[in-house]
């Protein structure tokens, strides 16, 4: 059934998707296990849409019926994680940069690294230099995430981390980038020390330089 949900998710049957998750989650599947079949979906979403098959109306429908998916686990996680008694880890400030306003793969960081004990500030999209660099002297974290899909995104990637080094804060603070065409060499060209190809690489990431 979980194959179903990736079906489902990837031709945008909105309807058929909230059923399969429901019926996925009475048969006590793992929720994490239905996030990761959400994930793949949304993975092929991004290689539909950047083989010219899909387009940006496809992306957001895609990134609504996700949203929906996570609004019924959450709560499962939530009291998951409320037994287990998790603590809060650490701090991680994260935005879609400048000249981008997808938050598909943003949202679902955020909710992995919530889950796994982080207090996440979320900045939102299109999320300029400044404001970044204002969210780190404030909240005084040490991991920073950007996220950005559209290849305009990558130039505001590496003017954030230059905002961050003028501001006299690089050295204080690990960067990880992330998103549909994300790959080392942007990484290098954005200045930032990581990338993530998923939400669980995002936490383990942030959790290797905490510390927790």
């Amino acid at each position: 059934m979980t194959e179903k949900l990736v079906e489902a998710i990837v031709a945008m049957r909105e309807e058929d998707s909230a059923r399969i998750t429901e019926d996925l989650l009475k048969s006590g599947t793992d929720p994490f296990e239905i996030l990761k079949m959400g994930r793949d979906a949304m993975g092929i979403i991004g290689q539909k849409y950047s083989d010219g098959e899909y387009f940006i109306p496809e992306l957001i429908m895609g990134g609504e019926i996700m949203s929906q998916v996570v609004d019924k686990v959450k709560p499962l996680i939530e009291e998951k994680k409320a037994e287990e008694g998790t603590k809060t880890i650490g701090s991680v400030v994260i935005g879609t940069v400048i000249g981008d306003i997808h938050d598909i793969g943003k949202n679902l960081v955020t909710f992995f690294l919530d889950i796994n004990g982080f207090e996440v500030i979320d900045l939102g999209v299109d999320v300029p230099p400044e404001k970044f660099v204002d969210a780190v002297k404030e909240s005084g974290t040490s991991v920073v995430g950007l996220s950005g899909f559209l290849t305009l995104a990558f130039d505001g990637m590496k003017a954030t981390v230059e905002a961050l080094k003028k501001a006299g804060l690089r050295d204080r603070v690990k960067v990880m980038i992330g998103g549909g065409q994300i790959d080392d060499n942007i990484r290098k060209y954005a200045g930032a020390d990581a990338y993530g190809d998923n939400a669980q690489e995002a936490v383990a990431l942030a959790k290797q330089w905490i510390g927790g």
